[in-house]
C-alpha cells in the first residue's frame, strides 16, 4: 500500500538502508549530507523531491514519473479558471485596523515604563 506509513522504502543514495515511509523524507536530508558524492551524482525530480535518481536518467523519469500526472491535472483544472476565480481562490486574510498611534504617543510624551 503506497499510502501506508510504516512502509518499507530503499534509500535512492545507500542501497542498504530501508526506511520507514514517515521518516524518508528526513533520511533523505540527512544522507544526502552524510554521502555528498553519491549525492552529487543524484538529481532530484521536479514533481516529487523523494524521488532521486541518476543524472542521465533524469528525463526519462520526467517522462514516466506518477506524480506528474498530479501536477498536470492541476494546471489543467486551473486553465479552466477565470483570472479573476484564481484570484478568488487565493487567501483572502487581511490584518484588522491597529489601535496603536505611535506618533501620538511620542507627542504626548508617555512616560510610561516598558513592561516585557
Amino acid at each position: 500500500d503506497m499510502l501506508d506509513p510504516e512502509r518499507l522504502i530503499q534509500c535512492p543514495l545507500v542501497k542498504h538502508h530501508w526506511i520507514r515511509a514517515r521518516r524518508f523524507p528526513y533520511h533523505l536530508v540527512k544522507c544526502k549530507e552524510s554521502n555528498p558524492e553519491i549525492a552529487k551524482k543524484l538529481a532530484t525530480c521536479p514533481f516529487n523531491a523523494r524521488h532521486l535518481v541518476p543524472q542521465a536518467d533524469l528525463s526519462d523519469h520526467i517522462m514516466k514519473c506518477n506524480d506528474k500526472a498530479f501536477v498536470e491535472q492541476d494546471v489543467v483544472s486551473r486553465s479552466f479558471e477565470s483570472p479573476q476565480e484564481q484570484l478568488n481562490n487565493g487567501s483572502t486574510w487581511q490584518a484588522p485596523p491597529s489601535a496603536e498611534d505611535w506618533e501620538t504617543d511620542l507627542l504626548e510624551g508617555s512616560e510610561s515604563t516598558f513592561v516585557w
